[in-house]
């Protein structure tokens, strides 16, 4: 449930994420919302599966038992849903406001997991309408996850009084759409996500004051900091280190409340300070309407039919390993077993739950220990490494609605990315940069032919062979260093390899070209040559392919957006190929290309609209001038695959000052190595382009063939 999460997740992943050990933390809940929000989720192909004669009943239809359903589905088994709300969703539904969980998204998400072929029956009360015990003799497993639906009493004089309502029925009636009424000074109880939402809901109810009363402090708020903060926005006051003990009627409605003052003291069993009443410190207010938001219950009185083990609190004693409960073939997760919790913690135990109980109806064993991975810290001198490699970038921040207009209503505050910037966002990740595959094992599921196997292991396997042909390829040499290009501190200044992947049907973009700083079509390009390389101070040698290489980066650009302006900045024009020429000559007339011939020094940023700004000397004219220019792409150096010197030793022959592969006669054996019988060709033999490798390549395999054939 992508959509779903992405916005009512707590993302406690955030906290783990070690981007956060350099700068911020990645908006890993807000990115996983971008793909729900880009595709529409009614349109997702339904896979094909095979289904089995085993039917579960699930009891109630919030994200744990959501979560059980689909998985359960996935894999065969006729699945229903029993639900005594009129709709499906549970807390999902009745517990979360529509401005922060519109309906649509989940009816949506809900739709999905129906298409699967669960069933979901509304309006049956278990307990009432059915017993847990017909249920049992019906269907071969159960799993109950009903939540935490009942309130909690404030346990104070007059919280009878009307105008006194407890929070989750609050919130839950003006889901349901039914008339709710709050006076024009509301004070909400409590100072968890409900007390919040109850709050910023009597706000778009009409009320003119809302108070959030809280007998802790604010470092003790249960409630996110990021709720906290848009309550306050939305000019909520929110009173610490107050409780009320008692509230008065006038005319057989709230009139006003009595509070106390509190102040911390030893840490209770909460593991929390305990607030200890200030005698003398009591004060009375009016209000109108007083929202109890302390907590929630499950209610479980339905499970005794089938003695189900209840623990003191009333809630479902499971194994925690597989969610079994007491009685062979029940299940419990979510809220009914914890408490109230968070609901990406509901879908992880419907999830387990559904794991297990598939286990169960095949008759294997159950209590089968996943390995779950621990976040790892980055060590104090792996923190100062990745701030010298990673500049700091600042988070994406998420566009939410005005304040002024999002209170009339209830609609959706938090906007969310738009593609170009979760693009954004995304690329601060440090984890495919550092590690590469993460094991998602996302490929190996998604691969159709099975080709994928984390199983299998590293072997050293002995060939015996007549000839080897290096063709280990090239590397690109990192331009991060060289500072004076401004490359990973200013947007708008890539690479060519990250140009083609932006120009690429199969890139982020999908293949249009969008500047990374506002997602606009760049107009005005420019292509810097030799990149760390025709320089001493880097890599003095050519790279052979930048020339013709830049100039059909610029006559991609073109093709995509007709009226582009490219300007290449050029030493000097190295088109020696056939017809590389004429190539060139036709960029010039007809793709709108211009070729500077100078050697930039420094890029600078306009910082009014993220334009890079590049200084250079005219060799032409020895003028020194600047160009104001929507992108910059750096041709960076090239240079021999890494691991090439290890494997030279391996091999046994000779390398270059620059790492590449030593030719002893150039103009006799031109592919022959140090050692007779390897061969070289391609880049790692020498700089060159892919007509030229081609060639080579025939040459190494001819010469590999006549050693194989006795030669020399």
């Amino acid at each position: 449930m992508p959509a779903c999460v992405g916005r009512v997740c707590y993302a406690p992943c955030q906290e783990a994420c070690n981007r956060g050990e350099i700068d911020e933390h990645m908006a890993i809940r807000d990115l996983k919302r971008v793909p729900a929000d880009q595709w529409n989720i009614e349109e997702l192909e339904v896979p094909v599966v095979t289904k089995t004669d085993k039917k579960v009943a699930i009891v109630g239809s919030g994200p744990a038992g959501l979560a059980a359903a689909n998985d359960l589905a996935l894999k065969g088994h006729n699945v229903t849903i029993f639900e005594a709300l009129p709709e499906p969703g549970g807390m999902l539904r009745v517990g979360i406001p529509e401005y922060r969980l519109p309906k649509k998204i989940l009816r949506q998400e809900i739709g999905y997991i129906q298409k699967l072929g669960v069933e979901i029956k509304t309006g049956v009360q278990v307990g009432k309408d059915i017993t847990l015990g017909e249920l049992r003799k019906n269907y071969d497993a159960i799993f109950i996850a009903v939540g935490a639906h009942g309130g909690m009493k404030l346990g104070v004089a007059g919280e009878d009084t009307p105008g006194v309502i407890e929070g989750i029925r609050f919130l839950r009636s003006v889901s349901l759409g039914e008339k709710v009424k709050v006076g024009k000074k509301v004070a909400v109880i409590g100072g968890g996500n409900t007390a919040i939402d109850c709050a910023r809901t009597a706000k778009r109810l009409g009320a003119e004051g809302v108070t959030v009363i809280y007998r802790r402090s604010r470092a003790e708020m249960p409630a996110s900091a990021e709720e906290i903060m848009a309550a306050e926005e939305e000019e909520i006051r929110i009173e610490l280190l107050t409780t009320p003990t008692r509230f008065f009627s006038q005319n057989g409605k709230l009139a006003k409340m009595e509070c106390i003052r509190m102040k911390l003291g030893e840490l209770d069993a909460s593991g929390r300070p305990r607030p200890i009443p200030i005698k003398g410190s009591e004060f009375t207010t009016s209000v109108d309407t007083v929202i109890a938001a302390l907590g929630q219950a499950p209610e479980t009185e339905f499970v005794k039919d089938l003695r189900v083990s209840l623990s003191r609190r009333g809630t479902i004693e499971i194994d925690l390993k597989t969610g079994a409960s007491t009685v062979a073939g029940v299940f419990a997760g979510g809220d009914v077993v914890t408490g109230p919790a968070f609901v990406v913690d509901a879908l992880a135990a419907g999830k387990k739950a559904a794991c297990s109980i598939d286990r169960y109806l095949k008759g294997e064993p159950f209590d089968v220990q996943e390995k779950e991975k621990e976040p790892e810290k980055f060590s104090k001198e792996e923190i100062e490494d990745r701030k010298r490699r990673f500049p700091s970038r600042k988070r994406m921040k998420m566009r939410d609605e005005p304040v002024k207009e999002r209170v009339k209503d209830s609609r959706e505050v938090a906007l969310g990315y738009s593609l170009e910037e979760a693009i954004e966002e995304a690329s601060r990740c440090l984890a495919g940069q550092i590690e590469g595959c993460i094991e998602c094992h996302e490929c190996e599921r998604r691969c159709e032919a099975g080709a994928i196997a984390y199983t299998m292991q590293d072997e050293n396997i002995e060939l015996k062979v007549g000839a080897i042909i290096l063709a280990s390829g090239l590397d690109l040499y990192d331009v991060s260093p060289l500072i004076e290009y401004g490359y990973g501190r200013i947007k708008n200044v890539i690479t060519a390899i990250e140009f083609e992947r932006l120009t690429a049907a199969s890139g982020p973009t999908f293949g249009a070209l969008k500047r990374a700083s506002d997602g606009k079509i760049p107009h005005t390009i420019g292509f810097i040559q030799c990149v760390g390389s025709r320089d001493f101070r880097y890599k003095p040698y050519c790279s052979s392919v930048c020339c013709m290489h830049a100039t059909k980066e610029a006559m991609l650009a073109y093709e995509h957006h007709p009226g582009t302006k490219s300007f290449i900045f050029y030493m000097d024009m190295r088109a020696v190929g056939k017809r590389f020429q004429e190539y060139v000559t036709r960029a010039q007339k007809e793709y709108n290309v211009t070729y500077v011939r100078a050697r930039p020094g420094r890029i600078e940023v306009n910082p009014e609209n993220q334009n890079p700004i590049v200084w250079y000397e005219d060799t032409n004219t020895r003028e020194i001038k600047s160009m104001e220019l929507e992108m910059v792409i750096l041709c960076q150096a090239m240079i021999p695959s890494q691991g090439t010197k290890e494997l030279a030793k391996v091999l046994g022959i000779g390398l270059t000052e620059h790492d590449f592969v030593e030719i002893p006669d150039k103009l006799s054996c031109p592919v022959d190595t140090t050692r007779p019988g390897v061969f070289a060709c391609g880049y790692v033999h020498s700089p060159r382009d892919i007509p030229d490798s081609v060639v080579q390549a025939s040459g190494a395999a001819a010469r590999a063939a006549e050693a194989l054939s006795g030669g020399k």
